[in-house]
C-alpha cells in the first residue's frame, strides 16, 4: 500500500563514546523511508535538500523503491545540518550546532501522485508544515502517524495540538508524553493524550523499549539488549518507519497487528544504532530482520507451567 513519508533529509556530524562521524546523511524522512522500504516498495518521500546533498544517496533511495518526486532540491543552497555529542549513557546528548538552511523556508508541495496515498507518516517537523501536508491530501489516508518532540511543545503547543487532533497514531518519548499531558504516570498520560485525538499512542523509552496504548489496552515491547550502541541518532525515526512500513504491508490497523508493527519497528531500530548514520540499514537483508524478530520473540516468551 502507498505510503507518504514527510520529514528532514539532512547532514549530521556526530560524536559518541565509540567515535566520530562528520557530515554523514541523516534526517527523519531518510531513516523512516529506508526502514519502511523493508516492508513496502511504494514509498513517496516529501522533504527538501540543498544542492550539496549527495546524488549517489538519491540513487540509493530509488533502488529501495522510494519515490523522490516530492523531494525539493534548492540550487545554490545548503541542506539542513545538525551536530551533536552523546554522553556515555547515550540517553543524553548535547546539540552543538543546528543550521536550518533550506529547512527555514520549507513549503511542502505534494505531487498529484502522492495525494491519495493510503498511509501517511509525518516525521518530526514544524506543526505548520505537518498540517500543510495533511491539507493537501485529497482523501484522508487510512492511517496517519505523527512524530514530534519537546521543542515543538515548548514553542508551538497550540499549533501542535491542532495537528494531533488530525492523526490516528502519535509517537513520542516518555519525557515528551509527560510534558504534553502534564502527568508523570505514563498510563495516566496516555489516557489524557488519547483524548486529544489520536486513537493510538506509542511511547518510546529508548533502551527500555516502547509502549502501545489504545483505550484501556496496553502493550509493552522491550528493546533488544545490545553489546554496543554506536550511534542512536535516527533510531526513533527508524522505529516509526518500520512501524508504518509493516502496517502498510499488512494493511491492517487492528491493535493486534500494531503490536507486531511495534516489534518490527523496534527490530529495525536495533540495527540502526549498530553503526553511524544509515550504514547498517544499507547492509540489512530480509533474513537479518526475520532472524532478529525471532530474538525479540524469544526475549518475551515464557510459560507459567
Amino acid at each position: 500500500m502507498s505510503l507518504v513519508t514527510v520529514g528532514t533529509v539532512a547532514f549530521d556530524s556526530l560524536e559518541t563514546p565509540y567515535g566520530k562521524a562528520e557530515m554523514v546523511v541523516g534526517g527523519a524522512a531518510l531513516y523512516a523511508s529506508i526502514a519502511a522500504s523493508y516492508f513496502t516498495k511504494d514509498i513517496k518521500l516529501v522533504s527538501v535538500v540543498g544542492e550539496d546533498w549527495p546524488r549517489k544517496e538519491m540513487k540509493y533511495l530509488k533502488t529501495r523503491g522510494i519515490n523522490l518526486d516530492g523531494l525539493q532540491i534548492k540550487e545554490g543552497e545548503k541542506s539542513f545540518f545538525w551536530k551533536g555529542k552523546y554522553h556515555d549513557n547515550m540517553n543524553q546528548r548535547d546539540t552543538l550546532a543546528t543550521d536550518l538552511n533550506v529547512l527555514a523556508n520549507f513549503d511542502p508541495i505534494l505531487p498529484e501522485s502522492y495525494k491519495r496515498s493510503k498511509y501517511l507518516m509525518l516525521g518530526n517537523l514544524t506543526p505548520e508544515v505537518q498540517m500543510k501536508v495533511i491539507n493537501q491530501m485529497k482523501k484522508r489516508p487510512r492511517l496517519v502517524v505523527l512524530d514530534t518532540m519537546n521543542f515543538w511543545m515548548d514553542v508551538a503547543m497550540p499549533a501542535l495540538k491542532k495537528v494531533i487532533k488530525k492523526v490516528d497514531v502519535l509517537t513520542i518519548n516518555d519525557e515528551e508524553a509527560r510534558q504534553l499531558s502534564g502527568e508523570y504516570s505514563l498510563v495516566t498520560a496516555a489516557k489524557k493524550i488519547q483524548k486529544m485525538g489520536p486513537k493510538f499512542l506509542i511511547i518510546k523509552k529508548g533502551e527500555h523499549g516502547a509502549m502501545l496504548f489504545q483505550g484501556e489496552k496496553m502493550f509493552y515491547a522491550p528493546a533488544l539488549p545490545l553489546a554496543k550502541v554506536f550511534d542512536p541518532t535516527g533510531a526513533g525515526d527508524t522505529f516509526a518507519g518500520g512501524f508504518i512500513g509493516y502496517i502498510a504491508k499488512t494493511n491492517s490497523i487492528t491493535f493486534e497487528n500494531m503490536k507486531r508493527a511495534v516489534i518490527y519497528g523496534s527490530c529495525l531500530a536495533s540495527f540502526c544504532v549498530e553503526e553511524f548514520s544509515i550504514s547498517r540499514l544499507k547492509k540489512l537483508k530480509a533474513a537479518d530482520v526475520n532472524k532478529r524478530v525471532k530474538k525479540f520473540e524469544n526475549l518475551v516468551k515464557f510459560s507459567m507451567k
